[in-house]
């Protein structure tokens, strides 16, 4: 499943060694006192990844407000506190795996150190999170490399200090909490969850290829690549799409047009997958009369290929 791959994925050594010439797609839209780019990202990156170039750090330094999906505490217990119980009436998890996967599902298990029966009494999204933290952790790789972790602290008001004031009141807001986000998949229909569970043992296979050609696609700005992906991506099911993709833009295109009523910069950091496709948010602010425009870096404009 390509929306959860980005974060699943070991990296080609190529890709931690390579200069980069870094030019991901930036968009901005706005009225007479309010402007508000949109930044698709990528939640885990190599570490030391350069991905910012000059229009993007303008537009970070001029904005007055920095906007995720949401924003995670930083407490492990009050995260934990968000996950429910124990619950003994249901199936064994391996019984709720593909029988085709179950052989690579419990060699997943077992080299992560999880035993089957603290899956047992999970929810099967639950699970699936938990199989998605234990290969994170297994390759190495860190959401505190991501986009979002590396933008955050800049808006946050640790970043003002005596020695260096900020000239302005910045702040960081969320699109959605860290409880909706969870009762986005909470609520799923068990067949759903199962294919979440289902997508997190299968993608493994395919990890590297996917995130080496999502990273690329991303760097230089190819939207149709990515628009690609996600409509091809066999694991995201009709119902899956409606509910993490199509409500949640819709949801946040409603959000863009009434931020407008605010005067300020404003910068929207959201996955990249949200902004690429007929479903995506810039489809949307534009079925609703909103222009959006692309803001090219001397990089992009130079790439015929690239995908606006």
């Amino acid at each position: 499943m390509i929306l959860f791959r980005p974060a699943l994925a070991p990296l080609l050594a190529f890709l931690l060694a390579a200069p980069v010439t870094a030019a991901p797609a930036l968009w901005r839209f706005g009225d007479a006192d309010t402007t508000i780019y949109l930044f698709g990202t990528i939640h885990a990156l190599p570490p030391g990844y350069q991905w910012q170039d000059a229009r993007i750090r303008k537009a970070l330094s001029t904005s007055d407000t920095l906007v995720v999906e949401t924003l995670i505490d930083k407490d492990p217990q009050a995260i934990a506190r968000l996950f429910p119980p124990p619950d003994a009436s249901l199936p064994p998890i391996i019984e709720r795996v593909p029988p085709k996967l179950r052989p690579r599902f419990l060699q997943q298990i077992n080299r992560a150190g999880i035993t089957q029966a603290s899956l047992d009494r999970m929810p099967t999204w639950q699970a699936a999170f938990i199989m998605m933290g234990a290969t994170i952790k297994k390759l190495g790789i860190q959401r505190d490399a991501g986009v979002e972790a590396n933008i955050t602290p800049a808006f946050e008001p640790a970043a003002i200090t005596a020695t260096a004031p900020a000239a302005r009141i910045r702040k960081v807001e969320a699109l959605e909490t860290a409880s909706a986000q969870l009762e986005l998949f909470a609520t799923l229909p068990e067949a759903d969850q199962r294919e979440l569970l289902a997508a997190m043992v299968d993608s493994q296979s395919a990890a590297r290829t996917d995130y080496s050609n999502l990273l690329s696609d991303w760097t230089n700005g190819n939207q149709i690549a990515i628009a690609k992906a996600f409509e091809k991506d066999e694991d995201l099911t009709p119902h899956l799409r409606e509910v993490l993709l199509r409500r949640r833009n819709a949801a946040w295109t409603e959000w863009l047009k009434k931020r407008l009523d605010v005067p300020g910069t404003v910068f929207v950091a959201v996955g990249a997958g949200h902004l690429a496709g007929p479903l995506s948010v810039r489809a949307m602010l534009a079925a609703e009369g909103i222009t959006v425009r692309r803001v090219y870096n001397n990089a992009a404009l130079n790439r015929a290929t690239a995908g606006r």
